[in-house]
């Protein structure tokens, strides 16, 4: 396979063997195969029931693994850090999701690209604007700085 580009967001809210998140995040990406661009780490409010704020940021990787074989070595990654299975948006170690694929879709019964969520997580589109903000969406269209902006946007109270 040609080498692709996958956008990745990575995030952290639990101190691991790296220390805090945001070194748990900059070690992460140090491990990361073919990074060629890492958005700045950004602190957020967690998803859920977690109450502690996480360290995010987006890489770009330029890979030749297909969808599948990434997913297999993110996830061996998370596993190396200390990652457990964890309820839904809990506390993690690690946290690394492919968002976005330069060869466009892709579906199977493990994997959605682009990330079902993405769309909605100012904590991603944000750090993914200041890397890629032209890349666009292949299921809507619009570019990620037009998603970043959407997000952001104050929106009236019903």
């Amino acid at each position: 396979m040609a080498a692709t580009t996958y956008a990745i967001a990575i995030g952290s809210n639990r101190y691991g063997r790296h220390g805090p998140p945001a070194r748990t995040v900059a070690a992460a990406i140090a491990v990361l195969p073919g990074v060629i661009a890492v958005a700045p780490t950004i602190a957020s409010a967690p998803l859920g029931p977690s109450t502690r704020r996480f360290a995010n940021t987006v890489v770009l990787l330029r890979v030749t693994d297909d969808p599948p074989m990434l997913l297999r070595r993110l996830k061996a990654i998370e596993r190396r850090f200390g990652r457990r299975a964890t309820r839904t948006w809990g506390a993690r170690i690690l946290d690394l999701d492919i968002v976005l694929w330069s060869a466009g879709q892709w579906r199977s019964r493990t994997l959605t690209i682009p990330h079902r969520s993405f769309r909605d997580r100012a904590f991603v589109l944000g750090p993914l604007a200041a890397i890629a903000g032209d890349w666009r969406d292949p299921s809507t269209g619009l570019r990620v700085r037009h998603l970043a902006h959407q997000v952001d946007r104050p929106r009236p109270r019903p």
